[in-house]
């Protein structure tokens, strides 16, 4: 970090990962649209390309307040990790399915309450892959690895992640807009169960999921055909379903509320933000 600070900090790492990343798209199909490239675009990152301009611009034409609830739900993500290193005790943190690196990742954000907390960022993309490994390359407690959220055994198995996070310890496992990744074939619930059979009493989920409950059904037709083209498509899902992932944890108040509502700091549109995504914080109680 430099000494402007964390933001200042963000853009010199992403500065040198654009400098040191000449050649990680080679061999990519660059003319489909990829969902996380989509959403560094609405955040306002040159990590993207024409095929992810033209998708996201066509679903601006449909939902305008899309790139206000990717802002929104980068600062859920800070209360989120504020609250379980400064209220929880957590120094230890798996975020999968991260995206590409654009700014307050969780690293920065834990490191700011913490300069020895630990995490491990877990993507199957291979720019997301090639740009984490180069930015974050030598930075102490944090490892970029490859692996499936649809493959939980394979993931949770990796040596390289059992060398960092200690699973016998709290763990916050953050899934931040990513289960809308996941089709209902793919089983996410009983997915998400299996990371949380791993965790140990103590340990927290932090989940954030768009959903199409205030759209009609004209609106989500559009939407999903502005995504059709993208390399994973996306499954949005109701209060309901996005609850039902935090079974076996006991939620954290206000529990699954829009993105803008989640322990809301002066600076957020606690009544006037977006409801594009559902969040939650949930704890991991242990045994009766």
């Amino acid at each position: 970090m430099s000494n402007g600070g964390p933001r200042a900090g963000v853009h010199q790492e992403q500065k040198q990962g654009m400098a040191n990343g000449h050649g990680m798209t080679q061999g990519l199909d660059l003319s489909k649209p990829n969902v996380a490239r989509i959403y560094d675009y609405f955040l306002g990152g040159k990590d993207n390309y024409a095929a992810d301009r033209e998708a996201a611009r066509r679903i601006l034409r449909t939902a305008p307040d899309v790139p206000l609830a990717a802002l929104e739900n980068r600062e859920f993500l800070k209360r989120a990790v504020a609250f379980l290193i400064t209220a929880a005790g957590i120094r230890q943190f798996v975020d999968i399915g991260p995206g590409l690196p654009t700014q307050a990742n969780v690293h920065q954000l834990a490191k700011r309450h913490d300069p020895q907390a630990r995490v491990a960022y877990i993507d199957n993309d291979p720019v997301m892959l090639a740009h984490g490994k180069t930015l974050l390359r030598g930075v102490p407690g944090v490892a970029v690895l490859d692996g499936d959220l649809r493959d939980p055994e394979r993931l949770l198995s990796d040596p390289a992640l059992r060398d960092l996070i200690d699973f016998a310890e709290p763990v916050a496992l953050c899934l931040s807009l990513v289960l809308q990744l996941i089709p209902a074939s793919d089983e996410p619930h009983a997915i998400v169960a299996r990371l949380r059979d791993e965790l140990c009493p103590g340990s927290y989920l932090v989940l954030s999921h768009l959903t199409g409950d205030q759209d009609d059904a004209g609106t989500l037709a559009q939407i999903t055909r502005a995504c059709g083209d993208a390399t994973t498509p996306l499954a949005l899902r109701s209060r309901a379903d996005v609850t039902q992932f935090f079974a076996g944890f006991s939620l954290v108040e206000p529990g699954v509320v829009v993105l803008s509502r989640w322990q809301p700091t002066a600076g957020c549109h606690a009544h006037g933000g977006t409801r594009r995504a559902y969040a939650g914080v949930g704890r991991k109680a242990g045994p009766e």
